[in-house]
């Protein structure tokens, strides 16, 4: 073999392990940040590519899929001063590599340190009753917030959910004490909502009971009527005032009399006298 026929050997050799050792491959998730003598040479991915030997290099392999995190700010406290215990979970990804990359030394503590931070800024500014009872509007606010500060990283927020919200049990017990003294309130109002409307009731049939006064006997006479009927030993007590309006006076003697048992007539005993001697 001649010196020629080694040369070209041994250049296509370095030719080939200089293609291979500049071939990149990405999967469809991933992208490479490509730096070009220490600068900052742009994006590449998914699929196939080659680098500039000794020129580029890629440090950077990131994943561009949604990332689940959970979080937690511990003791609390509320614009009211309550402690609470909030557990919640974020929902982000990285719409740009270049910038997660190039911006931030870790992007994922650093995601994880705003939203903690954000958790506790919003629990601060709002009362425990907000953050018990308006969950999905606190969620809306944090998550707007992070996506603003996490936008200059090249990353997006999708959502932030609230998951779990603790507090001492003291608190609890007062709460709960609270929300049942709502409840006997609420029953209380609509039972006198409630009687109101049944004395409006009451008013209006007295109203047309005066301008009709056979409509009143007649109620008199079947609320009697149902009476007898029942067969049960019922005692009403009807004040005097209202049988004289109501004419029901003869009905109730008639009705009394009706429900004693036969009367007997009184037995007549003859004494015997003597006859005259």
């Amino acid at each position: 073999m001649s010196p020629t026929t080694v040369g070209l050997l041994i250049v296509a050799i370095l030719a080939v392990i200089t293609i291979l050792s500049s071939l990149r491959i990405c999967n469809e998730w991933e992208r490479k940040v490509v730096l070009r003598l220490g600068r900052f040479g742009g994006v590449r991915g998914p699929g196939v590519f080659f680098l500039l030997p000794y020129v580029e290099q890629t440090p950077f392999t990131i994943d561009t899929r949604v990332t689940t995190t959970a979080f937690m700010a511990e003791q609390t406290l509320t614009k009211d001063g309550a402690s609470v215990t909030v557990d919640a979970i974020m929902y982000w990804r990285i719409v740009d590599a270049g910038r997660a990359a190039i911006q931030v030394v870790n992007f994922t503590q650093a995601v994880m340190g705003a939203a903690q931070g954000g958790l506790r800024d919003i629990i601060g500014r709002n009362d425990l009753s907000t953050v018990l009872s308006q969950r999905r509007e606190l969620d809306e606010q944090l998550t707007v917030t992070l996506d603003e500060q996490t936008e200059p990283w090249g990353i997006k927020v999708q959502s932030v959910q609230l998951r779990d919200i603790k507090v001492p049990d003291n608190l609890q017990d007062a709460l709960s004490r609270m929300a049942q003294a709502e409840r006997e309130k609420q029953a209380r109002v609509i039972l006198g909502e409630s009687e109101i409307l049944v004395a409006k009731q009451f008013a209006e049939a007295g109203e047309l009971y005066r301008a009709h006064p056979t409509a009143l006997h007649l109620r008199g006479m079947n609320m009697l009527y149902e009476t007898m009927r029942s067969g049960l030993s019922t005692v009403i007590v009807v004040p005097s005032s209202a049988l004289e309006s109501m004419n029901l006076g003869a009905i109730g003697g008639i009705s009394a009399l009706g429900s004693m048992p036969d009367a007997r007539a009184p037995d007549v005993k003859t004494e015997p006298t003597e006859l005259p001697r």
